[in-house]
Formats: C-alpha cells, sequence, structure tokens
C-alpha cells in the first residue's frame, strides 16, 4: 500500500475530494504498481492511459459509495 495515498470519502476527508486529490491519488497507485516515478518516454503514453483510468474508476467508485451515518448535502 502506498502510504501517501490518503482516503478520499468522508469522514476521512470532509469535503468532497477535488479531480485533483483523484489524481493524485491514481497517479501514486501507478508509480508504485509500475515502479517507475516518471516514466521513460517510450513508457509515457501507457502510463498515462493508466493514470487516467484508474482516477476515472476511483471518481466511479467515490460517486457510487454510500458512507453510512454520513450527512448528504441538500
Amino acid at each position: 500500500m502506498c502510504r501517501s495515498i490518503k482516503t478520499l470519502r468522508p469522514p476521512a476527508l470532509p469535503e468532497q475530494a477535488t479531480e485533483e486529490d483523484i489524481h493524485a491519488a491514481a497517479l501514486q497507485f501507478v508509480r508504485k504498481v509500475s515502479g517507475f516515478r516518471a516514466p521513460a518516454a517510450h513508457n509515457r503514453e501507457v502510463f498515462d492511459r493508466a493514470v487516467d483510468a484508474i482516477a476515472e474508476a476511483t471518481a466511479e467508485l467515490l460517486a457510487g459509495l454510500e458512507v453510512r451515518g454520513a450527512r448528504q448535502a441538500s
């Protein structure tokens, strides 16, 4: 587990996660899995696609989670 990836749902994060929060978590995940902090030029495209795919999946997950006891914004 990447220690720098923080929980992005309430109550760990009191406000809704921003696109920047989600992208940063996705980038950290891809860095950890790939073993590259910054990929070589020949791997850049696949690296960036992976970050985008994980960010999209993360946003979908967060949008669909129901957190018990959390108040919904009106």
